[in-house]
């Protein structure tokens, strides 16, 4: 039977023009399609422009409309493909995992480094790579398509400005690479028979900090009286420094853990967060309830926590129990 797949667009490079002022999106989602015309001989493809902005424009609604147009459409296809800009791609994958759980149909997002209209570019195989992958049967969840390689939504990261292989696997291994038309799978996909879960809420006041050497103290009260939940990026295995932790200790001891979450990760990118190794990271973890990322993507934390406290009257063992929930491969640690 041939698979019937609903291309969304969002704008970004891959679907950009030159100008005398930069790279604008500026192409329709038909005329994005119309560089593959070979593709719509195998498979019956619609296209949908859900917005047309660059990458760094996204925002938490975005991400909510999104959803809300996969789960208006979801019964009329069999996979989805969202072609969207490389900047906060990683993002959006990891919030959509959040919004749109265990599904057993593929959400793939792709992009390119290059337009596609360009004589060199990346854009025509990765969008060719993605209609290919979200048309195979064993194909479910949300995941990005991008230099031949599949990458859990939760996992991903871009760490290449320029290259085309733009985005890694943080600390989880890559699900399949595409060679040739040819899915080579190297982890068996968590396939479900039941129904997708949508969740249509986001709390946006989640807000990052990161640590740097001789950050002010003063920043805090700002951050705490703003936000529902602070994410502090610190240094190593995670720590917090002596100038910052007076200051972030009077505000903790302000409210209930459930009123002001912290969330503790780690700014390098690579095998997670351990505060408990060195002395200035267990005092906190002695001393007040918090949440540690361990080997999450900043990308995930971030979202995760957006959907996490998008629930009212949450007590902080649901904050805890929804955190460390293991939800599309985005935490390994127990």
């Amino acid at each position: 039977m041939t698979k019937k797949l609903l291309i969304l667009t969002t704008g970004g490079t891959i679907a950009s023009v030159e100008t005398p002022h930069g790279l604008i999106p500026a192409l329709t989602s038909e005329e994005l399609l119309s560089y593959l015309p070979e593709i719509g001989n195998d498979f019956v493809l619609t296209t949908k422009a859900v917005c047309n902005l660059d990458s760094t424009d996204m925002t938490p609604d975005h991400w909510l409309l999104l959803a809300r147009t996969i789960r208006k459409e979801y019964e009329q296809y069999d996979g989805f493909v969202i072609c969207h800009g490389t900047d906060t791609l990683a993002y959006t994958a990891a919030a959509l995992s959040y919004l749109i759980q265990n599904s057993p149909k593929p959400i793939v997002l792709t992009g390119a480094q290059k337009p596609i209209g360009q004589e060199i570019t990346d854009a025509k195989a990765n969008l060719r790579d993605s209609i290919l992958y979200a048309a195979d049967s064993l194909s479910c969840g949300v995941q990005i398509v991008f230099d031949r390689k599949v990458i859990a939504g939760t996992r991903a990261k871009k760490t290449k400005t320029l290259s085309y292989a733009a985005f890694s696997s943080i600390n989880f291994p890559i699900l399949a690479t595409i060679h040739d038309g040819r899915i080579i799978r190297y982890l068996p996909p968590e396939k479900t028979d039941g129904q997708a879960v949508f969740c249509d809420k986001l709390n946006p006041r989640v807000f990052l900090l990161k640590l740097t050497p001789g950050i002010s103290p003063m920043l805090l009260s700002d951050i705490f009286r703003l936000y529902d939940c602070i994410i502090i990026e610190s240094f190593g295995v995670g720590g917090i420094p002596d100038s910052l932790e007076k200051e972030l200790f009077a505000q903790l001891q302000k409210y209930a853990p459930e009123e002001k979450v912290l969330v503790m990760t780690t700014q390098v990118t690579y095998e997670g967060s351990n505060i408990g190794t060195y002395e200035v990271g267990r005092r906190l973890r002695e001393s007040f309830q918090i949440l540690e990322a361990r080997d999450m993507t900043l990308e995930a934390v971030l979202t995760k926590m957006m959907w996490v406290l998008s629930e009212e009257n949450l007590t902080w063992q649901d904050i805890c129990r929804r955190f460390y929930s293991r939800i599309d491969s985005d935490t390994l640690l127990d």
